[in-house]
């Protein structure tokens, strides 16, 4: 059986720095964590990426086996490797430095594409990390969107601005025309601040429902999500957490809310799953380490009120 959510991007690995100075080991990748996330909540999920034949290419391969994301339309390289970034923590949050230049993910073009499953998905997720790691790259994001839209399917986005990526003006451009055709726009505050020029939350909300989104979840940190459908708005507030690192908290968001969304299509719903699932991400080091499976974030749920 196909997957029901496929991701697509590119899955990295990575080492974060600890309190110690030391760095830890693990893996990362934005479309990678959230296919994780979704299947630690239940989701049949699969990815879609190239990867090297290499040693971190055989890690994650065995860490999607054991979480149970489809592997099957993942393709390990001999001629590119899998790419790798470090996370450093500072005053003003997490700093990413990336060494991904000529990646197996970087390198994918549109007839890489698994067209079959893409057409068979309920939903494909990727981000503008997914379009912006290479000038091919941001078109097979596009050529997968036309895939899934034509045999029916949805399409969930996450705007993920990196600028040291690609100039913001490239990225607005590609990321703009990617929301457009997408179902689900699912934008960080801050970045949409820098893509859209707006700092009023309705104001992004409402730039996106105009772009073509049917659905848009603007995560707002510990505030909670601003959910906005053509009909109405919501602020799903918040949890309150001690966080330690922040790492892998929108990935965890993407994954949760899509799981949760791809059988009921009730965005306000999901996004209040989504952030207990987020929040409690953010309560160990790393990316995927600290993702928290369905029954920790009903537990969570049970005994946490809003706010």
């Amino acid at each position: 059986m196909n997957p029901d959510i496929l991701c697509l991007g590119e899955p990295m690995l990575e080492f974060n720095q600890q309190p110690d100075g030391m760095y830890l080991p693990g893996h990362g990748g934005d479309t990678s964590n959230c296919a994780i996330a979704a299947a630690r909540q239940g989701a049949n999920v699969g990815y879609v990426s190239h990867i090297g034949q290499d040693a971190f290419g055989d890690s994650f391969m065995a860490l999607w086996t054991s979480e149970g994301v489809d592997t099957s339309n993942v393709v390990q390289v001999a001629d590119a490797h899998t790419g790798i970034y470090f996370v450093t923590h500072g005053e003003e949050g997490h700093d990413f430095s990336y060494f991904r230049a000529g990646s197996a993910s970087s390198r994918m073009t549109p007839g890489d594409l698994p067209v079959d499953a893409l057409r068979s998905a309920k939903i494909l997720h990727l981000s503008g990390i997914s379009q912006g790691i290479s000038d091919s790259a941001a078109d097979t994001g596009f050529a997968a969107i036309e895939i899934v839209r034509k045999a029916g399917g949805l399409v969930s986005y996450d705007t993920n601005l990196r600028e040291k990526l690609w100039p913001v003006a490239r990225a607005r451009a590609v990321i703009h025309a990617a929301v457009a055709q997408c179902d689900v726009a699912l934008p960080g505050l801050d970045d949409a601040i820098i893509l859209t020029g707006l700092s009023d939350p309705q104001d992004i909300v409402d730039f996106y429902l105009a772009l073509g989104a049917k659905t848009v979840a603007l995560t707002l940190g510990p505030e909670g999500t601003l959910v906005g459908i053509a009909a109405e708005s919501r602020l799903i507030p918040g949890r309150k957490v001690k966080a330690v690192d922040a790492t892998g908290a929108g990935d965890t968001f993407d994954g949760a809310f899509l799981a949760h969304f791809v059988d009921s299509g009730d965005a306000f719903a999901a996004a209040h799953f989504a952030n207990a699932a987020a929040a409690l991400s953010t309560q160990g080091f790393g990316a995927v380490a600290p993702m928290p499976y369905a029954s920790d974030v009903k537990t969570f749920l049970a005994s946490d009120p809003p706010g």
